[in-house]
């Protein structure tokens, strides 16, 4: 797993951050789980606002985190983006899930 390109690679907008990442996500079972885990994430949030469960949020984000990284560490064979591009990953997990709901990336 040598992703030395974390460290090196600096990025200016998120517009040029999304290639970067659709690349370090190309392996479909991959982003299967990334959708999965995102999905049952944002659900939990949902219901822990509605039900105010507040215990709920730690556990959405811990099991989110946990389908992608699976992900990345057994099928992708990298270092997810996250480690030293959380925001921008974060956001990259958002539209990656919007475009596959959408039609527009593969599921």
């Amino acid at each position: 797993m040598d992703n030395t390109i974390h460290e090196s690679r600096r990025f200016v907008s998120f517009e040029e951050f999304y290639p970067f990442y659709l690349g370090e996500h190309t392996n479909r079972t991959s982003r299967r789980l990334h959708v999965v885990g995102t999905s049952l994430s944002i659900l939990l949030i949902a219901y822990a606002l509605a039900s105010v469960h507040w215990w709920l949020i730690p556990l959405a984000m811990v099991q989110g985190y946990a389908w992608a990284w699976v992900g990345h560490f057994a099928f992708e064979k990298n270092r997810p983006a996250t480690f030293q591009h959380p925001w921008w990953s974060y956001r990259g997990d958002l539209r990656m899930l919007r475009e596959v709901y959408s039609g527009k990336l593969p599921f």
